[in-house]
């Protein structure tokens, strides 16, 4: 289409085209800046029946709409970034939650050598113990621990028994695992927003034993959006954060 502005216009139109995320082209992230990566896994919960799996292609039906300028920052990520689509993990053994975990680990091994910062849509959150796998102490990383800003009603800090419904490496404990693992620094992290009913009372003595910088729901209200963004970029100030 050789109008620029006609182009422009058929990109927002998510129902025409191929669907990769954003309009980004569909190819490696070699030489990008930002990598868009599907994953499209819900094993993690120990059970098959939950639509996680759904979300990346989900999302890329309907994100070209939102290929827009950002009026705020007035930045267009589009022209300011080589950003691609990188594809999804490809998981045979879907309802294999160990194995998923290590295709994602192996498929972020891969970005990361690449040098570009992954942006990922699930997919369970046990997708982010893989993807931690594949990051920690890696080239983004600067060799270092990564640290986290964790926005969650659970705290994936599970400990009491070593699997969630057979997943060992389950949306329930890759804050834990990854941290015994010596890939993530729980003293350069937040977890803010933890909130629910749990099934003990003593849900939250995990993330404290573990070293988390801890905000619950009802600090948060209690303490307001602004005293807890200072603690956040206090925390994670200088350091490699996911």
């Amino acid at each position: 289409m050789a109008d620029k502005h006609d182009q422009s216009m058929m990109d927002n139109l998510y129902w025409w085209g191929v669907p990769t995320l954003f309009r980004a082209p569909h190819t490696s992230p070699e030489g990008a800046d930002i990598a868009l990566v599907g994953v499209p896994h819900s094993t993690g919960n120990g059970t098959t029946e939950r639509d996680q799996h759904l979300g990346p292609r989900a999302v890329r039906n309907v994100s070209a709409l939102q290929r827009r300028a950002h009026g705020g920052f007035q930045m267009d990520p589009w022209e300011t970034a080589t950003i691609v689509d990188a594809g999804d993990v490809p998981f045979p053994r879907a309802n294999d939650n160990e194995d998923c975990i290590q295709r994602i680990t192996d498929f972020y091994r891969d970005i990361d050598a690449s040098g570009a910062r992954p942006v990922s849509i699930g997919g369970d959150h046990s997708i982010t113990g893989g993807i931690i796998q594949g990051l920690g102490r890696g080239k983004l990383a600067g060799g270092e621990k990564i640290c986290f800003l964790h926005l969650d009603a659970h705290t994936d800090v599970f400990t009491t028994v070593d699997h969630f419904l057979g997943a060992e490496k389950s949306a329930a404990h890759w804050g834990a695992y990854t941290a015994d693992q010596g890939l993530i620094d729980p003293s350069g992290s937040m977890q803010i927003g933890l909130r629910g009913h749990p099934r003990t009372l003593d849900w939250l003595q995990p993330s404290y034993d573990y070293g988390y910088n801890v905000v619950t729901m009802a600090e948060y209200r209690q303490r307001g959006a602004a005293d807890v963004i200072a603690q956040a970029r206090q925390v994670l100030a200088g350091r490699p954060v996911y």
